[in-house]
C-alpha cells in the first residue's frame, strides 16, 4: 500500500465565498442541538417547559464557550502573554472541555435558583446531554486531525496500519490518522465511544432505577467522563500541563472523582435530600 498517497479528509464542510464553515463547527453544533433536545424532552416529563432550556442554551452556551477559552488561555499563558493578539483568534482552536464544564456548572446553578428549578435535577439532565454531545463533538477533532494520541506500535507503516485494523477501526478513520508520515491512536474515537456507552447506561439503566437519587445521574456523568478522560489523556500528545510530568486534565479528573464520590456517599450516609430522580416525573 502506498501510505504516502493518503489524503486527509477536507476540514471544510462548505465554502460560501470567503466564509468557510468547518466540520468541527458542524459536529459541535449538532452535539449541542441533540443534547439540548434530549434534555428538553426529558425535562418536559418533569414539568419543566421548553422555554427554560431555550433560555439556558441561549445564555449558557456563550458562557460555557468563554469558560473553555479562558481555561485554555490560563494554562497556556506563557504563549499568550507573548502573543496577546492571538487570544481572540478563536478559529485557530484552543478550547478546553473542563473550562466549559466549570463555567456551565456555575452558570447553571445560579440560573436554576433564579427559575426555581432544583440544580441537581438540571445536573442529571445536563449530564446525559453532555455525554451524547461530547460523543458527537469529538468527531470534529477527527476532521481536524487533532486530539490524537501517540504513534501506534509497529516497526513499519504496514505494521502500524495492521495494528489499528486489529482494533476493528474502519479504514476511513485509519486513513485520517495518518499524519506527518505515521499512524496515530484515534483517541477522539476512544473518548467518543466511552461517552456513548455512558450515555446508554444513564438513559437505559440509571433513569429506570427507582433508588437513584436526584443528582446521582449527574454524578455518574462526572465520574464516568473523568475515568475515561484520565486514561485517554495519558495517550494524547497535546495535553495541557500543570507541571512537566502532570497533565492538568488527569489531575482534575482525579479531584472530580474523589469529590463527587464523597458527596454521593456523604448524602446517603447523612440521609440528606433523598428525593429520587423518578419522583420528579409528572404523573
Amino acid at each position: 500500500m502506498d501510505h504516502l498517497a493518503i489524503e486527509p479528509l477536507n476540514r471544510v464542510f462548505i465554502q460560501l465565498g470567503p466564509i468557510a464553515i468547518y466540520w468541527y463547527a458542524i459536529f459541535i453544533t449538532l452535539g449541542i442541538i441533540i443534547g439540548g433536545y434530549l434534555a428538553a424532552r426529558e425535562g418536559k416529563k418533569m414539568g419543566i417547559d421548553s422555554e427554560f432550556f431555550i433560555d439556558l442554551l441561549t445564555f449558557g452556551f456563550p458562557i460555557a464557550f468563554l469558560g473553555a477559552r479562558l481555561y485554555y488561555i490560563i494554562f497556556n499563558w506563557d504563549f499568550y502573554a507573548q502573543n496577546p493578539e492571538r487570544i481572540f483568534r478563536f478559529r485557530e482552536g484552543g478550547i478546553a472541555i473542563h473550562g466549559s464544564l466549570i463555567a456551565a456548572f456555575i452558570f447553571g446553578w445560579f440560573f436554576c435558583k433564579r427559575r426555581n428549578i432544583m440544580p441537581w435535577l438540571l445536573a442529571d439532565l445536563a449530564g446525559v446531554s453532555y455525554l451524547i454531545a461530547q460523543a458527537i463533538g469529538r468527531w470534529g477533532n477527527f476532521m481536524n486531525q487533532e486530539a490524537h494520541g501517540y504513534i501506534v506500535p509497529g516497526n513499519s507503516l504496514d505494521a502500524q496500519r495492521e495494528y489499528l485494523q486489529s482494533l476493528w477501526i474502519p479504514n476511513f478513520i485509519i486513513d485520517n490518522m495518518f499524519i506527518d508520515g505515521a499512524y496515530y491512536h484515534p483517541t477522539f474515537l476512544y473518548e467518543s465511544l466511552w461517552n456513548l456507552v455512558g450515555f446508554l447506561i444513564a438513559v437505559f439503566i440509571l433513569r429506570r432505577l427507582s433508588k437513584v437519587l436526584v443528582g446521582e445521574i449527574g454524578a455518574f456523568y462526572a465520574v464516568w467522563y473523568s475515568i475515561g478522560r484520565y486514561f485517554i489523556e495519558g495517550m494524547r500528545t497535546d495535553s495541557l500541563m500543570v507541571t512537566e510530568n502532570m497533565m492538568i486534565a488527569q489531575l482534575l479528573s482525579i479531584l472530580i472523582i474523589l469529590i463527587v464520590i464523597t458527596l454521593v456517599i456523604g448524602r446517603r450516609v447523612l440521609k440528606k435530600n433523598l428525593k429520587t430522580y423518578q419522583s420528579f416525573y409528572v404523573k
